[in-house]
């Protein structure tokens, strides 16, 4: 199955968790908070549930499939350390993610579509792939192109960016430039990692 296109709204509010970022899916789950075609409060999940819909939570917050969360995973799980804080890093360092996270676009699909249609350069080389891992050093501008210049301009200054200390952003000369790798405590996601790893562990 290919990456989620369908209504955003819902799937907050099944998930209870504000995944997607754009105006009309925070105000879905804003004005009703029970999963979608539920009149009566959110039941309580199983243990299983829940280590379901947390993983549901990174698929659709980092707009992966699930192809691709499990190499992730099966790459965390290769390495030495907490498997769970791994492969959480390894999202956060996702070329669409770090766009996100300077402040370049409001949300993660929007970063995403910008670098499929090739407005962002890496270390001076354009790009096309929202799935490429950054590292300590890295930079990414726009291309030099004066629509789009305006078009992120007009963004940056809406104001869409989050605290995040391993990014240092320019947005006079709207550069980004990736300073450290994320740590676990720089994961904005709230689920119970632990869950999901023993989840995919099975």
């Amino acid at each position: 199955m290919g990456r989620y296109t369908g209504p955003k709204g819902r799937v907050n509010r099944r998930l209870g968790a504000m995944v997607f970022e754009n105006a009309g899916a925070v105000r879905a789950l804003e004005r009703r908070d029970s999963p979608p075609g539920m009149a009566e409060r959110r039941r309580k999940l199983s243990v299983y549930g829940m280590a379901l819909a947390d993983k549901q939570k990174i698929k659709y917050y980092y707009g992966l499939r699930e192809a691709q969360l499990r190499r992730y995973f099966d790459n965390a799980k290769a390495h030495k350390g907490n498997t769970g804080e791994l492969l959480m890093v390894m999202c956060e360092r996702r070329l669409d993610n770090v766009i996100r996270r300077a402040g370049f676009t409001i949300t993660r699909m929007q970063s995403r579509q910008g670098v499929v249609h090739r407005h962002f350069q890496l270390n001076g080389k354009t790009v096309d792939k929202p799935s490429i891992v950054i590292k300590p050093g890295d930079v990414i501008t726009l291309r030099p192109r004066p629509n789009l210049a305006k078009m992120y301009r007009d963004i940056i200054e809406s104001g869409s960016r989050q605290p995040c200390d391993w990014i240092q952003f320019d947005s006079k000369g709207m550069e980004a430039r990736v300073v450290a790798l994320p740590t676990a405590r720089d994961v904005s996601l709230p689920i119970d990692i632990g869950q999901v790893v023993a989840f995919m562990s099975r």
